[in-house]
C-alpha cells in the first residue's frame, strides 16, 4: 500500500518550478482576467449611479425594439402589405401596457427598497407559493433573455455580414463568455464599459427616427428592395384555411401583439435590483424607470410608425431595422453604426439578467430556496456563481436552438408577464394592508394592471402554446418543485444540526489508524501528527507480499516508536477492502467510538509529477467520506520542503 502518493495539494511555497504552472500560477492569471480583489467595504463604491444603470439595468428592455416590432410583422406578413396597417395599433397597446407597468414598478421601488421584485412583493403579500411562482418565472425569463438578446445581436451582425452566418452558434457561445468574464470583474467596471453601446444605440435611434420623420415630412419615399418575405409557418397554416377573417384574423392580431409584448422584457430588472443604486436608491430606481420607459416607447412606435410607412416587410436574410437603416441612412458608415450599436446592445441586453439574476439568486439563497453559495460575493463584489451559473444554462439553450432568436422567442416573455400580473396583485393586497395615503388610487391603478397583464399571459400562453410556450409552461413547475426540494433540504439540515449546548460533552474512545507502506518521512510526519491526537495511534499496513511484510516488521521493530504495527491481509491484493474490514471491527467489538484514518499524502514538486504516482490517498479518503463515526483527514508532505517536526529533531527550529 503507498501511502499517499499522488496527492492533489500544489507546493506551499507557491513558485514555479521549471515553467510549470503552479497554483500561484493560476492565482496569478485569475487576477490578470478578473482583477485584484475588493475588500467587503468598497461595496458602497461598487453602486451604480443613474445614468449608468439605465446602462446596466434597461439594456434589454431598450435593446427589445430591434426585433419586436418584426415580430408582429412575420406573424401578419400573411397578411401582405394590409398587414402593415394593423403595426402601429397594436404597438399603441403595448405601449399603454408598458406605461401600466412601468407606473406600477415605480411604486413597487418605493415600498420594496430592499429589492426582489416580484418575488419579494408576491411572497409578502400573496404567500410563499405565489413568490416561488414569480420567481421561477422571473429566473426561467432572466435565460432566455440572455439567449434572445445574444442571438438576435448575432443576427443583427450577420445582417451586415452574410459570411459570419455558419458561426452563428460560436459567435453566441463567445459573446456568453464575454459577457460573463465582464461581469465578474464587478458592476461597476461592467457597467462603465456597457454604457458605451447603450448610448451610441440610443443616440443611432433617434438619428433613425428623426431621418425618418424628416424624410416623411419632406415626401422623400424611400422605396424599400423586394425582399423575401419571412412568414410564421402558423399563420401560414391559419392563411391556408381560406381568406384572413373573421377568427383567423383576430388570432392572427392576437398573436401578433403576444409577439409583440416581448418588447417589455426587462422592464422589470430595475425594481429587482434597487440596492444596486446609489442612495437615495428608491428615489433614483423610480427615475431610471422613467427614463427607460419613454425611451422604450419612443423607439418602440417610432419603428412601428416606419416600417408602416415605409412599407418594410420582415425579410429571411435580413432585419427589419437593418432595412430602415438601409432605406433612411443608405449604405455609408451611418448604417453601420447603426448595425454595430444594434449588436452591441442585443448582446450586452444580456447583461440585464447578468444583473438581475444573480440578485435575484442571492435573495433566494438567503431565504433558503436556491444553493447558498448564490448568496456569496466573489473577490470583486459581484455574486460570482449566480453569474457562472447564468452563462451556462445560456449558452446550452443557445446550442440546443441553433442561435435562433425566432425560435427561441416563443418561450420568451410568458414568464416575465406572469411576474408583472404577481407583482401588481401583490402591491393591491400591499395598499389594502397598509392604506397610505393615496392608497385607493394605486391600489385602483395596480390591479387594473394585474388584470392586464394577466390577460396578456392568457393570450401569450393560449397563442404560442405549440410553438413552445408549452415548454416554459411545464418548466416553471418543475421549477418551483426544486425550490421547495431546496428548502425542505436546509429545513431538515438546520433541524438535525441544531444543539442547545445545554448536554454536556462526553468523552470518546479515539482509535486513530494510520495507513503506511514503508518507513518514510511521509508516514513519519502522519504519526507525529496522530499522536498529538489520541493515545490510541496503530500503524496499519496491508500485506500483499510475504516478503516485503517481513521486513518491514523488522525495520519497524528496530525504529521501536511505540506504535504498533498491525498487518491486515490481503489475499485477492486489495488494498482498501481489508483496511473497510478492520475499521468494520472496530466498531463491531466496541473497541473505538470515532476512528480517525490519517493519510500521509505526498506532493510532489511539479503538476505532471501527480500522474507518476497512484492515487491511493484519494481513494481512501472517499471511501470513507460518509462513514459516520469515520474522520478522515490527510497529512500532506511537500517534496523540497522542511517540515516543524523534522526541524524539531534537528534542533534546528525556532520558537513557536
Amino acid at each position: 500500500m503507498n501511502e499517499g502518493e499522488g496527492g492533489s495539494r500544489r507546493p506551499r511555497s507557491g513558485v514555479t518550478d521549471g515553467g510549470a504552472p503552479t497554483t500561484w500560477g493560476l492565482f496569478k492569471l485569475k487576477r490578470a482576467i478578473l482583477g485584484t480583489p475588493y475588500p467587503t467595504q468598497r461595496l458602497e463604491h461598487e453602486r451604480l449611479g443613474k445614468a449608468t444603470a439605465l446602462a446596466v439595468l434597461s439594456s434589454d428592455a431598450i435593446s427589445s425594439v430591434a426585433y419586436a416590432t418584426e415580430q408582429i410583422l412575420i406573424v401578419l406578413a400573411v397578411l401582405g402589405t394590409v398587414a402593415l396597417r394593423y403595426v402601429v395599433p397594436i404597438s399603441l397597446v403595448i405601449v399603454a401596457l408598458l406605461v401600466l407597468v412601468g407606473l406600477s414598478y415605480r411604486q413597487t421601488v418605493f415600498a420594496y427598497p430592499s429589492g426582489g421584485g416580484s418575488y419579494t412583493v408576491a411572497k409578502a403579500n400573496l404567500g410563499t407559493g405565489a413568490g416561488l411562482l414569480a420567481a421561477a418565472a422571473l429566473l426561467t425569463d432572466y435565460v432566455l433573455t440572455v439567449a434572445v438578446s445574444v442571438s438576435s445581436g448575432i443576427a443583427a451582425l450577420t445582417s451586415a455580414y452574410p459570411s459570419l452566418l455558419p458561426w452563428r452558434v460560436s459567435l453566441c457561445v463567445a459573446a456568453i463568455a464575454g459577457l460573463m468574464l465582464m461581469n465578474l470583474r464587478g458592476v461597476r467596471e461592467s457597467g462603465t464599459v456597457f454604457s458605451i453601446p447603450t448610448y451610441a444605440f440610443i443616440g443611432m435611434m433617434l438619428a433613425l427616427l428623426a431621418s425618418g420623420v424628416w424624410q416623411a415630412a419632406t415626401a422623400h419615399l424611400a422605396v424599400p428592395a423586394p425582399v423575401a418575405v419571412r412568414v410564421d409557418p402558423v399563420s401560414a397554416a391559419m392563411a391556408g384555411v381560406g381568406p384572413v377573417t373573421g377568427f383567423a384574423l383576430v388570432y392572427l392580431l392576437m398573436r401578433a401583439f403576444a409577439e409583440g409584448c416581448s418588447a417589455m422584457t426587462g422592464t422589470e430588472a430595475i425594481s429587482n435590483g434597487v440596492t444596486a443604486f446609489r442612495p437615495p436608491a428608491a428615489r433614483n430606481a423610480a427615475t431610471t424607470i422613467g427614463w427607460m420607459v419613454t425611451l422604450l416607447a419612443v423607439f418602440f412606435l417610432g419603428t412601428g410608425w416606419l416600417a408602416h410607412h415605409f412599407a418594410v416587410q420582415p425579410s429571411t436574410t435580413e432585419t427589419v431595422l437593418s432595412q430602415l437603416g438601409h432605406h433612411l441612412l443608405g449604405g455609408g458608415l451611418p448604417y453601420y453604426l447603426l448595425q454595430a450599436s444594434t449588436f452591441l446592445i442585443l448582446v450586452l441586453a444580456a447583461n440585464t439578467a447578468f444583473a438581475g439574476f444573480p440578485m435575484l439568486g442571492s435573495i433566494l439563497a438567503q431565504d433558503r430556496f436556491l444553493p447558498r453559495q448564490l448568496a456569496a460575493r466573489g473577490d470583486r463584489l459581484a455574486f460570482s456563481n449566480g453569474i457562472v451559473m447564468l452563462a451556462g444554462v445560456a449558452a446550452v439553450l443557445v446550442v440546443a436552438f441553433r442561435g435562433d432568436a425566432h425560435a427561441l422567442i416563443p418561450l420568451y416573455a410568458v414568464g416575465v408577464f406572469v411576474c408583472f400580473t404577481l407583482s401588481q396583485a401583490g402591491m393591491v393586497q400591499h395598499w389594502r394592508r397598509c392604506r397610505e395615503p393615496g392608497w385607493r388610487w394605486r391600489m385602483t391603478l395596480n390591479g387594473v394592471g394585474a388584470v392586464a397583464t394577466a390577460l396578456v399571459v392568457l393570450v401569450q400562453v393560449g397563442t404560442k402554446f405549440t410553438e413552445g410556450a408549452w415548454i416554459v409552461v411545464l418548466v416553471i413547475p418543475l421549477f418551483i418543485l426544486t425550490l421547495r426540494g431546496i428548502h425542505r433540504h436546509y429545513e431538515r439540515f438546520a433541524k438535525e444540526i441544531l444543539y442547545t449546548g445545554q448536554a454536556p460533552l462526553l468523552f470518546l474512545h479515539h482509535t486513530v489508524l494510520v495507513p503506511v507502506s514503508d518507513i518514510t518521512k511521509a508516514t513519519a510526519g502522519a504519526l507525529v501528527y496522530a499522536t498529538t491526537i489520541s493515545e490510541d495511534v496503530r500503524a496499519v499496513y496491508v500485506e500483499t507480499d510475504a516478503e516485503a511484510t517481513e521486513t518491514l516488521q523488522r525495520r519497524w521493530a528496530e525504529w521501536d516508536i511505540g506504535v504498533p504495527l498491525v498487518v491486515l491481509p490481503s489475499p485477492f491484493r486489495s488494498v482498501l477492502r481489508p483496511l473497510v474490514e478492520y475499521v468494520d471491527g472496530l466498531e463491531a467489538r466496541h473497541e473505538a467510538d470515532v476512528v480517525s484514518i490519517v493519510v500521509p499524502e505526498i506532493v510532489p514538486r511539479r503538476w505532471w509529477e501527480h500522474l507518476l504516482h497512484n492515487k491511493t490517498a484519494l481513494y481512501i479518503k472517499t471511501l470513507f467520506l460518509f462513514r459516520p463515526n469515520v474522520i478522515i483527514t490527510a497529512v500532506p508532505f511537500h517534496l523540497g520542503v522542511r517540515t516543524r517536526w523534522e526541524e524539531i529533531r534537528d534542533g534546528t527550529a525556532g520558537p513557536a
